[in-house]
């Protein structure tokens, strides 16, 4: 069974072709800029080099349509025919309280997805235009819609209840969500496996840090907190995103600088974060690059969101009666040993201590803390296309038996 996984950006889009019986990728890739410039098309296939092609992409549509074309040509051999694939997953990041398990999208479950995209207006869109597109060129190939939201469905109602009037929750479901849930399940998955038979149920931290950053508590396999919550707007410090702030700051900036509602949230989901303490970037390499140098804002920049990383990590420990396994994954979370430095450095008090050795070091999956440390520390890369390869074969599996039985 081979199933794609499509993750449409507002100007991108990520994918991988996966041959489910033997578990191999046989191809994949990603475009991006897709309506802004000439889009950089790039594609990795099982053995062979990587093979890049720089092309107008006008949107999405001629994006996926790029992408089939390339899939089915005969030089490439990937696929004879679209039809070879059985199902496409794709990443759809908030799903509201309607879906609690990926599903398979019909009519019924699209008008849903459309109006739950004023909840994630900056990715809701264009992961509903992906599966619209596929939709459109690929018609009998069934499309399933897999959740960033559903993982953190357990959480009880003491975490995901804001202290506001309650009819805004029982009326328009205006609660912590949560997301990520995809790279926090697999993460947590995989810490789970490094730590059997040294700790069995391990009350796990996962902390996916990239330019959208959040954090999630798991226990016995299950979220039980994390730090975003309506929107990902909200948690901890992030590249273009504020992260929490007083409710104020909305109004003051709306007065001050006369700016509507709308304008106010670009602030807090485009300007703010580190791009917006630094002035320079949302991107920690060049932070880093720029502190090294003496920016005294870079460095601050650095260090807000490393303090505020430990800090929602501390505020997590109620939620599963403890710590045991600290998990850092995701671009940051993955590749910067300085990051991980200087974010465990304000949970030493916990007894984190880390392995400068293989903290340092780039080579995957790994344990890195000392072998003193009270709490140990992993680096876990994430895979959230795995998960939504799996889900996907799961979910077309338990629709044909479905099938079956009501004949």
């Amino acid at each position: 069974m081979k199933i794609l996984t499509l993750n449409c950006g507002s100007s991108s889009l990520k994918y991988k072709l996966f041959e489910m019986e033997t578990n191999n990728v046989l191809a994949k890739g990603q475009a991006d800029r897709i309506g802004l410039t000439n889009a950089l098309f790039s594609h990795n296939l099982q053995g062979r080099e990587v093979f890049q092609n720089e092309r107008r992409l006008a949107d999405h549509l001629e994006a996926v349509r790029a992408l089939l074309s390339f899939l089915t040509n005969k030089e490439q051999n990937i696929l004879k025919d679209i039809n070879e694939i059985a199902g496409v997953g794709h990443r759809v990041v908030h799903g509201g309280e309607h879906f609690h398990q990926s599903v398979v999208v019909n009519q019924a479950v699209r008008e849903i997805l459309e109006a739950t995209k004023k909840l994630a207006p900056l990715h809701n869109p264009p992961n509903l235009m992906g599966i619209d597109v596929c939709t459109e060129l690929m018609v009998s190939v069934p499309q399933v819609a897999v959740f960033d939201t559903a993982f953190h469905q357990t959480l009880p109602p003491r975490a995901f209840i804001y202290a506001i009037p309650y009819r805004y929750y029982a009326d328009d479901h205006v609660r912590r969500y949560g997301f990520h849930g995809i790279s926090h399940r697999y993460v947590a998955s995989r810490a789970a496996k490094i730590l059997r038979g040294k700790i069995d149920n391990p009350r796990i931290i996962t902390c996916h840090l990239g330019n959208g950053s959040s954090l999630c508590a798991v226990a016995q396999g299950q979220s039980r907190d994390t730090s975003m919550g309506f929107t990902p707007l909200s948690g901890v410090v992030m590249g273009t995103r504020s992260g929490d702030i007083d409710p104020t700051v909305v109004s003051f900036i709306a007065e001050k600088e006369q700016y509507s509602l709308t304008e106010v949230m670009d602030v807090l989901n485009r300007q703010s974060g580190v791009l917006g303490i630094s002035g320079v970037s949302p991107d920690f390499r060049d932070l880093e690059k720029e502190a090294a140098q003496g920016h005294e804002r870079a460095r601050l920049a650095l260090d807000v969101f490393a303090y505020s990383v430990a800090r929602g990590v501390a505020s997590l420990i109620p939620a599963i009666d403890g710590l045991d396994a600290l998990a850092f994954t995701a671009g940051i979370g993955e590749n910067s040993p300085k990051m991980r430095r200087r974010i465990c450095s304000f949970l030493a008090w916990l007894g984190v201590v880390l392995n400068e050795d293989t903290n340092s070091e780039n080579t995957g999956e790994r344990e890195i803390s000392a072998r003193e440390s009270k709490i140990t520390v992993l680096v876990v890369p994430t895979d959230e296309e795995k998960i939504i390869a799996q889900e996907t074969m799961e979910v077309l599996q338990q629709d044909k038996r479905a099938e079956k039985n009501r004949f």
